[in-house]
């Protein structure tokens, strides 16, 4: 029987070692939810957002270079295209007074503008997200017409990753008419009045 070279299965041991650590690393990463500070539970009079006053207002807060809120988007699209009638939707996308407007217009702000029934704003220098509470990128905003909270937090089950999650279905529930214990969730992304990692065209 042919032996193993010794050092040949070091090298293995050491591999496995090391892809088992960054697999754990990224993991730990992908499930670490953003913070987010305190949110009125009444609306608030000095806010520029609209508040619909015949149906729910939803309120995404986004920045515009964190290709985590990719998939921010897309559930938003999902969660639209079952209850878009029953909802306000507005994403309002994080630009430091300083910078150009094309800087806020990325990719996201196209997908967001595409989506039926959404308006896009920029938020300069995140006056309305400090107003309601937002630190964190996808973060998300129900409040009814007479501007009562009823959820708040994100809409994705994890950093970047699409799919079926808790806070889409009780939003949807919630649009539907449906009382629901859970009234918020994590939210996975980058710090919105921050500099972001890594940026999308």
């Amino acid at each position: 029987m042919r032996k193993i070279p010794y050092v040949r299965v070091v090298c293995c041991v050491v591999w496995l070692a090391v892809s088992g650590a960054g697999f754990a690393v990224l993991s730990k990463y992908q499930n670490t939810s953003g913070s987010s500070g305190p949110t009125p539970s009444d609306w608030p009079s000095q806010a520029r957002v609209t508040l619909d006053q015949t149906r729910d207002t939803l309120i995404m807060f986004v920045h515009p270079q964190c290709s985590c809120s990719t998939a921010s988007i897309e559930e938003l699209n999902r969660l639209l295209a079952r209850r878009s009638e029953s909802v306000n939707a507005q994403v309002w996308f994080f630009r430091p007074k300083a910078f150009p407007t094309n800087w806020t217009q990325s990719s996201l702000w196209r997908a967001a503008a595409a989506i039926p029934g959404v308006t896009v704003q920029e938020d300069v220098d995140g006056t309305q997200a400090r107003l309601f509470g937002a630190e964190t990128s996808g973060f998300v905003l129900l409040y009814d017409p007479r501007g009562k909270l009823r959820f708040k937090g994100g809409i994705t089950g994890s950093r970047g990753h699409a799919g079926d999650n808790e806070g889409e279905d009780t939003i949807v529930s919630l649009l539907a008419g449906q009382e629901t214990g859970l009234s918020q969730t994590p939210v996975y992304g980058c710090s919105l009045l921050g500099k972001c990692r890594v940026r999308v065209p």
